[in-house]
C-alpha cells in the first residue's frame, strides 16, 4: 500500500474534526449549564416553585463538557496512532468496538435529552 502526503493531510483533517467536535461539546455544555441560571431566574420572577430543570441542566452541561474533553483526548491519541501507522507504512481504521462505544454514547445522550424535554412538558 502506497502512503501519500494526502494520507497525512487526511489524518490532520480528521484530527481537526475531533477538535471542532470537542469544542462544540464544551461550548454547548456551558450553554446548557447556564440554562439552569435562566430557569432559576424565570421561576423567581414568575413566582413558580424552583424546577428540577436547574439540576438537570447543570448536570447535563457538566457531562457534555467532560465529553468534549474526552473527545479531544481521544482525537489526539487517535491522531498519534494513525500518524505512527502511516509512517510505518500500515494504515489502520477505527475499530468496530470504538465505533459501537461512540454510537452508544451518542444514543444514550440523545435519550437523556429527549427524556428531559418530555418531562418539561
Amino acid at each position: 500500500m502506497q502512503i501519500t502526503p494526502r494520507d497525512f493531510l487526511a489524518n490532520e483533517r480528521t484530527f481537526l474534526a475531533y477538535v471542532r467536535t470537542a469544542l462544540s461539546f464544551i461550548g454547548f455544555g456551558f450553554v446548557v449549564a447556564r440554562f439552569a441560571l435562566f430557569a432559576r431566574e424565570f421561576a423567581y420572577i414568575e413566582h413558580l416553585p424552583e424546577a428540577k430543570t436547574a439540576v438537570v441542566s447543570t448536570s447535563l452541561g457538566v457531562v457534555m463538557t467532560i465529553t468534549g474533553i474526552l473527545v479531544a483526548v481521544y482525537g489526539a491519541i487517535r491522531f498519534g496512532a494513525q500518524d505512527r501507522a502511516l509512517r510505518q507504512g500500515t494504515a489502520g481504521g477505527m475499530s468496530v468496538r470504538s465505533a459501537v462505544i461512540a454510537s452508544a454514547a451518542v444514543v444514550a445522550f440523545g435519550f437523556v435529552v429527549a427524556f428531559d424535554l418530555l418531562r418539561l412538558h
